[in-house]
């Protein structure tokens, strides 16, 4: 396990995760009223930009709790290969940095202190796109594992909007409800 925690670092350091999903010479802007109260909860993940570390996870949903201090804590899960698979968990926290704006550290993964930037919610805080500033991730997440057309519409013109290649994102299996 720890080889392979070695190998996963050293090939982050040698440009494995590089592939950007977004033209980085677009501004990429954030929620200015974000909510992290509002935020905090449970999220299914609708579609992603493809990303080695979650590479056959089917049914990923994220669950973020406010802390007394401020800082919010991350529990990630997937399932392997299909939505009854082997399930995978990994825990980290979040400290809000500016407006829509997240730091989040979980652990031994390549993204220790990511920058996690909330792109937009909608106004009820039922859909929420993330991005990362470098452009080699970015997540639709919503409160219910369909979403609404209209919304998946939004949502796409969030991540066009912020430079993204819309045409490279995927849809994330869920499991029928």
């Amino acid at each position: 396990m720890r080889r392979a925690l070695v190998l996963c670092l050293a090939l982050a350091g040698c440009g494995y995760f590089a592939e950007s999903y977004r033209d980085e010479s677009a501004p990429l802007s954030t929620q200015a009223d974000f909510d992290v109260e509002r935020f905090a909860g449970f999220w299914y993940e609708i579609a992603r930009f493809p990303v080695p570390f979650q590479e056959g996870c089917t049914a990923v949903v994220a669950h973020y709790s406010l802390q007394p201090d401020g800082t919010v804590e991350i529990v990630n899960s997937c399932r392997e290969g299909a939505p009854d698979g082997r399930e995978r968990i990994i825990n980290g926290t979040a400290r809000v940095t500016g407006p829509g704006r997240l730091s989040v550290d979980f652990g031994p993964v390549p993204f220790d202190d990511a920058a996690y930037w909330v792109l937009w919610v909608d106004a009820d805080y039922r859909t929420a796109v993330v991005g990362v500033p470098s452009g080699r991730a970015g997540w639709i997440l919503n409160r219910d594992p369909k979403i609404p057309q209209d919304r998946l519409r939004a949502a796409l013109e969030v991540l066009d909007f912020n430079g993204y290649d819309v045409n490279r994102i995927v849809p994330t299996p869920q499991p029928p409800q």
